[in-house]
C-alpha cells in the first residue's frame, strides 16, 4: 500500500483571478512556472513507483518543472470538472444570476455532477492503488479534492470542506490500516498558499 502524492498545478490567469477553469488549457503564469519548479526543490528528486499527470498542459507543464516530465504518464480521470456553461466565470459573477449558488450544491448547467467527478476519482484511487509504492498525481484543485475526499470513503461533496492552493503538495495515505490525510495543502513556502476561492 502506497500513499498518493496529489501536487495541485501552478498558478494560471484563471486561477489568480478565481475563474472557474475547467476544459480550458491555459499556460502557467510566470509565477506559476516559478513555483511549479519550487515544487521540484521541495520533492528533491523523491522517486514514485508512478507518476501521473492530467492531460492538460498546466498540470503537464507543472510536472515538468519539478521534475517529473520524462516518467509521466497521461491519466485522463485527472480532468479538472467540466465546469460547462460557467467555464471561466468567477462565482461572484455567477451569482449576480443565481444568489447564492453554489458549485458543490447547485452543480452547473451542461457540465458534469459532483457524482461524475466522484466515479473518475475513485477510478483514479484504482490505478494509483495498484502500483507498488508510492503515486504522484498532477492535477487541478477540485478534482483532487473530490479524490481526496473518496479517499476518505465520504461522499465526493465533501471535497467542499478541503481547500487546496495552487503549487501545493497534499498526501493522501494510512493511519496503520485506515486511510487518511497525512499532509495537507503544503507548498515550496511551508504555508498553506491562500488564492482566490472559484
Amino acid at each position: 500500500m502506497g500513499d498518493l502524492w496529489m501536487i495541485r498545478h501552478g498558478e494560471t490567469e484563471w486561477s489568480r483571478s478565481g475563474a472557474h477553469t475547467g476544459r480550458t488549457d491555459l499556460p502557467l503564469t510566470e509565477v506559476g512556472c516559478a513555483r511549479a519548479r519550487a515544487l521540484g526543490a521541495l520533492l528533491k528528486g523523491r522517486r514514485f513507483a508512478q507518476v501521473f499527470t492530467s492531460p492538460l498542459q498546466r498540470a503537464r507543464e507543472t510536472c515538468r518543472l519539478a521534475g517529473y516530465g520524462d516518467v509521466a504518464v497521461i491519466e485522463p480521470n485527472l480532468h479538472e470538472w467540466d465546469y460547462g456553461d460557467y467555464e471561466g466565470r468567477t462565482t461572484n459573477q455567477i451569482r449576480k444570476d443565481r444568489p447564492g449558488w453554489s458549485l458543490w450544491e447547485d452543480g452547473v448547467p451542461n457540465g458534469e455532477s459532483v457524482e461524475h467527478v466522484g466515479a473518475r476519482a475513485r477510478a483514479v484511487i484504482v490505478r494509483a492503488t495498484a502500483v507498488d509504492g508510492d503515486a504522484a498525481l498532477f492535477a487541478h484543485g477540485h478534482i483532487l479534492r473530490i479524490l481526496a475526499a473518496c479517499w476518505l470513503e465520504l461522499p465526493p461533496v465533501e471535497g467542499s470542506r478541503l481547500v487546496l492552493g495552487t503549487a501545493s503538495i497534499s498526501i493522501l495515505g494510512y493511519e496503520h490500516d485506515t486511510r487518511a490525510i497525512t499532509l495537507w495543502n503544503f507548498t515550496a513556502e511551508g504555508l498553506p498558499h491562500q488564492q482566490p476561492t472559484p
